[in-house]
């Protein structure tokens, strides 16, 4: 999320959550057991190409289910579109987990899996090609998503660094 100017406000979007995934996870103490839930949520209002995760950890698995969407609505970030897929091929990587996004043709759907395809679906990409490369982990898969999301420029953006009218390009 680096090149994110300016914090989305979530309030203005009519955001839809999708549970990810739950993790259970046991601390062993002196007693026994402590049993606590992590929950990887993804949030997205798929009108206007909007995405952001978050995970929770809470004892009760729909409280880690809210607090992962309050931390998702948090990092919102907005994804460049050309109709119904992205602008072009790109790959994202976080730690050991790539993934590489293609653009496809009208008709195709959201060719991914896990993960991916919760980003993609929410963010509002109808055609898109996937491959998730390297980590399974689905919190790395999650982040890489997002890096090459972040990589993706319009047009318009790639004329004004070359100093170039769109209909040059």
């Amino acid at each position: 999320m680096t090149m994110l100017t300016k914090k989305l406000d979530a309030n203005q979007y009519n955001l839809k959550d999708q549970v990810v995934a739950i993790n259970r996870v046991t601390k062993v103490v002196k007693g026994g057991k402590n049993m606590s839930f992590a929950a990887l949520v993804v949030v997205g209002d798929a009108a206007s190409g909007v995405v952001g995760y978050g995970s929770g950890k809470a004892k009760e698995v729909p409280q880690a289910i809210r607090k992962g969407i309050e931390s998702a609505k948090k990092n919102l970030v907005k994804v460049h579109l050309t109709e119904t897929t992205i602008p072009h091929q790109v790959l994202g990587r976080y730690g050991s987990g790539q993934v590489l996004l293609k653009p496809a043709p009208e008709g195709t759907g959201v060719i991914a899996g896990g993960a991916v395809r919760a980003v993609m679906t929410s963010a509002g990409v109808q055609n898109v090609l996937t491959k998730s490369l390297g980590s399974p982990n689905p919190h790395n898969v999650i982040k890489a998503t997002f890096d090459a999301l972040t990589q993706l420029r319009d047009r318009g953006e790639v004329a004004a660094t070359r100093g170039k009218q769109v209909e040059e390009l």
